[in-house]
């Protein structure tokens, strides 16, 4: 299946990938989630889609009604760009493997598990986290 997207005059196309937020520590990864808010701040003006490409945290693990503690600013600041209309794709990560329908219900961001293809225009893309892709490599 391919996703298309057509730019609109004056758009761009955002990419984050490997933020590992809470690593080493919550305290030590926070000066980076803000500086993430902030990008995400800065690119609301002119963005028309996002990826993010996993690993933005360093370990997510999700019960069926309960989500890691933390991060509050990261997931406050995805759920106002959703909520503002720009799409957000997530690809799952080799550290943020564990979701469990957070991201889809609360912040409607579908979550991929494996890499897709989206025609941006017309360029085709081949998306995704990429660990365990390459030859020899055989993931976490």
């Amino acid at each position: 299946m391919v996703h298309k997207i057509t730019l609109e005059s004056g758009k761009s196309v955002y990419f984050g990938s490997d933020s590992h937020l809470g690593a080493p520590t919550q305290k030590e990864s926070l000066p980076r989630e803000k500086r993430l808010v902030k990008w995400l701040d800065e690119i609301k003006k002119d963005a028309q889609v996002i990826f993010l490409l996993g690993d933005l945290f360093d370990f997510w693990f999700e019960y069926k009604t309960v989500v890691p503690k933390g991060f509050v600013r990261i997931l406050g600041k995805l759920a106002e760009l959703r909520d503002s209309g720009i799409p957000i794709y997530f690809f799952v990560g080799n550290h943020d493997l564990w979701m469990n329908g957070y991201f889809e219900e609360e912040l409607d961001i579908p979550v991929f598990h494996k890499p897709q293809v989206f025609q941006i225009n017309n360029k085709l893309f081949f998306i995704g986290h990429g660990d365990g892709l390459g030859p020899g490599d055989k993931g976490y």
